[in-house]
């Protein structure tokens, strides 16, 4: 029954808008080369930065060099539309995976941000 329940979920989220926005755009950005190679580059940063963060460490570095390729793939209109629609994405997984969370009493402060 959980296990039917959780297929059928993922059958409405592969229908979504935002799944469907987040195909396309991706097939859009990735089929350029240098594009695609920022866009790898900007998630294995922010991956970077997100593991100092939860190891309590705070990589000035880092971070600005998160910051200033996220501002060079906003000028690309291919690359800015697949990264606001991976986070439309992300943001409506995050909301299920809270939706469930409070249904079973998990506790998710530790991934509030400080």
């Amino acid at each position: 029954m959980v296990y039917d329940s959780a297929r059928q979920l993922a059958k409405e989220i592969t229908d979504s808008q935002e799944y469907k926005d987040y195909r396309q755009h991706k097939e859009k950005a990735m089929a350029n080369e240098t594009t695609a190679g920022l866009i790898k580059q900007y998630h294995q940063l922010q991956l970077k930065a997100q593991a100092a963060q939860l190891g309590g460490q705070k990589d000035e570095t880092l971070l600005q060099q998160l910051q200033k390729l996220g501002e060079v793939l906003l000028l690309n209109p291919d690359a800015s539309a697949y990264l606001m629609s991976e986070f439309r994405l992300n943001q409506m997984v995050g909301d299920v995976y809270k939706i469930l969370a409070q249904a079973i009493d998990v506790d998710l402060d530790m991934l509030e941000e400080a």
